[in-house]
């Protein structure tokens, strides 16, 4: 059976570390098809050169992907074929794609999954948390305040929460996800899925943030965040906005200070006022 059919695009899941988890079928359709769709090509050529894969690169990002997709709409319409893959793991997962791969199917061409690596499923297998209903987030917004207004729409969330970080802001969004979710919500911390210096820590939002301060590595690579889902109780809900309530009185008036706590935990605000 042939590796790759004419006018086709394959979506390509590759390594997210460890390169021998490239498959030998992702190998055979790599090397098959007429050219490679990729993200960021300096980044891809060492993975095709490490299999002995020579095939022509073509730059698909963000930022060039909607005239690039009518451009590779043509060349699978004249027959050829074509692979689409990101920097690691399976493309469109918080990666650009999902335009052109719209554009080739609205086209009425082919598209065919060559499945791998993901490091949110990768990290998910591995937590401990519940994995039968999960909600993917990617990558929060660099800004505190936005970052804390997207959490606070999942603060009561009951499915298990799946983000991605990076190495620079992971400390000062554990210090968000506590202010929005409660130091006591358990996650899971997965570092350098697949590669030499993995690790995966277990605990407390809290916990967590005090294991990444007193570490240096643990601020290093690149992070999946799995965090428990709001338990749906109201009673926990209330009483995370009366511990809030407590703390922020403290330092503002008591209106002030109920206002902002039912903001940030979702509690009913008549019910914290005057809840010392």
């Amino acid at each position: 059976m042939a590796a790759t059919k004419p006018g086709t695009l394959y979506v390509v899941a590759t390594p997210i570390g460890n390169l021998g988890d490239l498959s030998a079928r992702a190998r055979e359709v790599l090397a098959a098809v007429d050219a490679i769709c990729a993200e960021d090509t300096r980044h891809t050529q060492p993975l095709l050169t490490a299999f002995g894969i020579d095939k022509p690169l073509v730059a698909l990002h963000e930022h060039n992907e909607t005239e690039q997709a009518a451009k590779m709409v043509l060349r699978l319409q004249a027959g050829q074929t074509l692979a689409l893959v990101s920097d690691a793991g399976t493309p469109l997962v918080s990666d650009p794609g999902y335009r052109f791969v719209r554009e080739v199917r609205a086209a009425g061409l082919a598209v065919s999954p060559i499945p791998g690596a993901c490091a949110a499923i990768a990290a998910l297998s591995i937590a401990g948390i519940p994995s039968d209903r999960f909600c993917f987030e990617g990558f929060l917004p660099a800004k505190s305040s936005a970052r804390r207004e997207r959490l606070q729409a999942l603060a009561r969330e009951s499915r298990t929460l799946v983000f991605y970080e990076s190495s620079h802001r992971i400390e000062e969004s554990l210090v968000d996800f506590i202010g929005v979710f409660g130091g006591e919500r358990e996650a899971v911390l997965a570092r350098e899925l697949t590669k030499l210096f993995e690790t995966v820590l277990g605990d407390t939002l809290a916990a967590l943030l005090e294991k990444v301060r007193g570490d240096d590595n643990q601020r290093k690579g690149e992070f999946v965040l799995i965090v428990r889902g709001c338990e749906d109780d109201e009673s926990a809900v209330l009483a995370e906005g009366k511990r809030l309530y407590a703390k922020l009185a403290e330092h503002m008036s008591p209106s002030q200070a109920a206002k902002l706590a039912a903001e940030l935990s979702g509690a009913p605000r008549k019910a914290l006022y005057g809840s010392e």
